[in-house]
């Protein structure tokens, strides 16, 4: 069964960091192109960023470059999302899912929820 478990939101100040994780299990982690997408409140998903299976390609949304950093690991079967310079318009419920921008899929995972707020 595919797992995938994230952690690390949480109610952070404009300009405010949070490193976000997702513990991947039930599949071939490392065989896995994997993505980050958001929903926030009243809003469609949207996608956030990719990364390939070695780590070596990645791609943004244009809102979040400069700013978030995606890396995994695959020995530890680990997705992050290193979000700096947080504003407002990022506050969502954040989600880890396998596949790349125009095709990613999530399995019911609870996802993480991010807050920017003063």
């Amino acid at each position: 069964e595919v797992q995938l478990v994230e952690s690390g939101g949480g109610l952070v100040q404009p300009g405010g960091s949070l490193r976000l994780s997702c513990a991947a299990s039930g599949f071939s982690f490392s065989s896995a192109v994997m993505s980050w997408v958001r929903q926030a409140p009243g809003k469609e998903f949207e996608w956030v960023s990719h990364i390939s299976t070695d780590g070596a390609i990645t791609a943004y949304t244009d809102s979040v470059k400069g700013r978030f950093t995606i890396s995994r690991d695959n020995g530890k079967n680990t997705l992050y999302l290193q979000a700096n310079n947080l504003k407002t318009e990022d506050t969502a419920m954040y989600y880890c899912a396998q596949g790349h921008r125009y095709n990613w899929a999530k399995t019911g995972n609870q996802g993480t929820q991010v807050t920017v707020s003063s």
